[in-house]
């Protein structure tokens, strides 16, 4: 029997709450909910019933909040219209005016550390003092003062503090693409290279210095294929495993509050594999994945480290969140991110894998819409943006709509993306229509030869990367996919190198080492130069303030199809940046969407409701 639509509101509406954190002191909750249908930041005590708003901005979705260490204050980001010019704010629990922390034009600061064990001050990264690198600077919490705390020489791109508050690590890059792990023995000892790192490597991911201070703990592949968590001994630069896999990198750490060294980390396979690193926690890691329905990620937790907030995610499921009490060894569900999901028809996400036309194993996941025999099925390619992230075994609102529209959603990890080791992200370089566009290709020939996809009603859509593979699947190969839809995707590689934010110039080397420098090269990459040759009904997405893929990027293509009298639906927000943050854009665009594919495709079509009306957004 086919499954009964899902509204667009209940999929890409506000969630009813999402993004918990607890509070120091792990007795309060601070979260994002609607409040006048924009997310706000709302506290209430664990189990009371005082819930209430405290931070609310009229024209745009709060993304982030956080306890100060005080557990009296809330932290929260925001930026402006998509701009991603994001800066720090603090609210009193008991209300109060809203305090800036970071003010400045095209200023950018993301925290860097918030402790309890430091109630007064947070440390936080800026591009202040020059747009194209972050200090480190710390914030007085109680006057609101921003001091400089340690300036970047120019090619640093990430930080790490110790127990004591100091920042003693930093990430460096090199002129070869390279990476630098570089520490000091306190605030004011002078920088030395611990570790070097080849391009192939890619960065280290500092994770935590032991309590004593003498340890550092990172996740790298240096010396082997997947990235393994490691451990380096700060004086004799010595190096020990602590965890690895032979075939998947190691991508989750939970670092325990009230130690701050690692407890637990998991293996990113087609699920997470988590492994105690710490052998105490092992009863704990134990009863949390038994108490899970899905996989599970440690959010934050008390400062004595006795209360953990825990995210459980599944793929055919809306999220929860769950409050684990380390002592008495129980777990309770807090809330669930869309309950009015827990009793609509979700449809499975299976793992699969497939071998591409070069014997290289691809990764990935199939979903197929329930009550619907699984024989040649309208098809969407959803493929995902970076390029150098994966899809996980994770609930997508995009994935279960279009499933629940009767189509069979089909998701691969590429080469380039990351998950499987260097060899295999390493295999995508300088192959942005090459060899990652034909794995594309080659999914959909695996789905079509599995009888599962219809080749005459297969479609392909992503945004950011997956937005130009969109492109690029239009133009170079111009029968293979029936319609696309392309949601902020660069169209000419060379524009879109020039526009590149300022505070990327750390990783243009990274950026010419897997995507190319040559002209010609990238020239002969761009869809905009072959787009005469695009056939598809095709339909374009952009925020008109994103600062990774400007407007112009759609704009020219969108130009160069109507010169040539090729139809394009052409959609742009004047509120949003890269992607959409605000969800009556999202339904709008998701309804625009719909009759879209259902016209090419054949799919089930929610009829748009009045506030879903697109017209006033086409261009």
């Amino acid at each position: 029997m086919t499954a009964p639509l899902i509204p667009r509101d209940v999929l890409f509406g506000n969630p009813e709450r999402t993004a918990p954190t607890l509070s120091p002191d792990g007795t309060m909750i601070a979260y994002l909910a609607p409040h006048d249908g924009k997310l706000s930041v709302w506290v209430g005590t664990l189990g009371a019933n005082d819930d209430r708003v405290v931070a609310h901005d009229p024209l745009r979705p709060i993304p982030w909040a956080g306890w100060r260490g005080d557990g009296r204050h809330v932290l929260y980001l925001q930026d402006r219209a998509g701009n991603e010019n994001f800066h720090l704010f603090q609210v009193d629990v008991a209300g109060g005016v809203v305090r800036e922390l970071t003010p400045g034009d095209a200023v950018r600061v993301a925290p860097l550390a918030i402790d309890p064990r430091f109630p007064d001050e947070v440390l936080v990264m800026s591009n202040a003092r020059d747009a194209r690198f972050f200090d480190v600077c710390r914030v007085d919490l109680n006057v609101g003062t921003l001091t400089l705390d340690t300036q970047n020489p120019g090619d640093v791109i990430a930080w790490k503090n110790d127990r004591a508050f100091v920042v003693r690590a930093a990430v460096a890059k090199t002129a070869d693409g390279g990476s630098v792990l570089r520490v000091r023995d306190g605030a004011a000892s002078p920088w030395r290279e611990l570790a070097r790192f080849s391009s192939d490597d890619g960065d280290p991911r500092v994770v935590a210095f032991s309590q004593d201070g003498t340890t550092l703990d990172a996740i790298t592949s240096a010396d082997a294929n997947t990235a393994r968590l490691v451990r380096y001994d700060l004086a004799s630069g010595a190096r020990a495993v602590l965890l690895e896999d032979s075939a998947y990198d190691v991508g989750e750490v939970f670092v325990d509050p009230a130690t701050r060294t690692v407890a637990a980390a998991a293996v990113v396979r087609d699920r997470l594999a988590w492994t105690a690193v710490d052998p105490a926690f092992a009863p704990d890691l134990a009863a949390l994945v038994a108490a899970m329905r899905g996989d599970m990620t440690v959010i934050n937790g008390s400062l004595d480290g006795r209360r953990l907030l825990v995210h459980d995610h599944v793929a055919d499921a809306p999220d929860s969140y769950v409050l684990y009490d380390r002592d008495a060894a129980t777990a309770r569900v807090l809330f669930h991110t869309y309950p009015a999901l827990l009793d609509r028809p979700l449809a499975p996400v299976k793992a699969i894998a497939f071998e591409a036309r070069d014997g290289l194993t691809l990764h990935g996941y199939l979903t197929l819409p329930i009550g619907v025999e699984p024989k040649r099925l309208p098809t969407v390619l959803f493929v995902h943006g970076g390029p150098w992230h994966r899809d996980r075994w994770d609930f997508n609102p995009d994935v279960q709509w279009l499933a629940n529209r009767g189509y069979a959603v089909l998701q691969v990890n590429f080469r380039g993306s990351t998950g499987y080791g260097k060899a295999f992200r390493v295999a995508g370089n300088r192959e942005w229509a090459g060899a990652m566009r034909t794995d594309l290709l080659d999914a959909r020939d695996w789905a079509i030869a599995q009888k599962i996809a219809d080749p005459a009603r297969f479609a392909i859509y992503g945004g950011s990367y997956g937005g130009y593979a969109v492109l690029a699947a239009l133009t170079f190969t111009p029968d293979a996919f029936t319609c696309g839809i392309d949601v902020v995707g660069p169209s000419n590689l060379l524009t879109f190198l020039e526009t590149i934010p300022p505070y990327w110039e750390t990783l243009r080397a990274v950026l010419r080492e897997r995507m190319g420098e040559d002209e010609t090269f990238l020239r002969e990459q761009s869809p905009l130069f072959r787009a005469a040759d695009i056939r598809a009904p095709l339909m374009i997405g952009q925020g008109a303030n994103d600062p990774r893929v400007p407007q112009r990027e759609s704009d020219q293509i969108v130009e160069a199809l109507r010169a040539n009298g090729i139809p394009v639906t052409y959609i742009v927000f004047d509120d949003e940046g890269h992607g959409f943050a605000n969800p009556l854009n999202n339904r709008r665009f998701s309804a625009a969407m719909e009759v879209f594919l259902a016209e090419h495709l054949g799919g089930r079509v929610e009829r748009p409701s009045p506030d879903e009306a697109i017209e006033a957004f086409l261009r």
